[in-house]
């Protein structure tokens, strides 16, 4: 099955990796990713590991009901999980942009979107004998670095 991206990349010094399937909350990947658009590579592989390792907390602009204000920032969490695997998506397009010759140092993050992916279902047994549905979400996240 062949990856299809949102957007073509124009320009030859483009690198591109994509997560398909990831199994983190959709609200978390839209706000990362709406934080990390435009930055250097090298500055948002630091960002990211600094929310992984909860140290800096990334701003919630659209889902930030009853979210608490964070030092010095709006409302904001620390969406771990979300950030570790943006990470592996980052490091695959570093490493892609390697392979095509490019170099990183130089790279800054020029598109970026999540999409739903797949929604598994199951059940969650109850109380005498009865069962409730049980959805699991995933969503994709494409990732394109140019050369600047």
């Amino acid at each position: 099955m062949k990856l299809k991206y949102s957007v073509t990349p124009g320009t030859e010094n483009t690198s591109k990796a994509m997560g398909r399937e990831l199994h983190i909350s959709r609200k978390h990947a839209h706000e990362i990713s709406r934080t990390i658009k435009g930055m250097k590579l090298n500055d948002a592989k630091e960002y990211l590991t600094d929310v992984s390792l909860l140290k800096q907390a990334v701003p919630f602009k659209r889902f930030n009901r009853d979210v608490a204000h964070r030092k010095g920032m709006c409302a904001g969490r620390y969406p771990r999980k979300a950030a570790i695997q943006f990470l592996r998506v980052l490091e695959n397009a570093q490493g892609n942009a390697v392979y095509q010759g490019l170099d990183p140092d130089k790279m800054r993050i020029s598109h970026i979107s999540t999409k739903k992916g797949h929604t598994f279902r199951g059940i969650f047994p109850r109380a005498q004998g009865r069962a409730t549905p049980k959805k699991g979400e995933t969503v994709s996240v494409e990732m394109i670095l140019e050369a600047q």
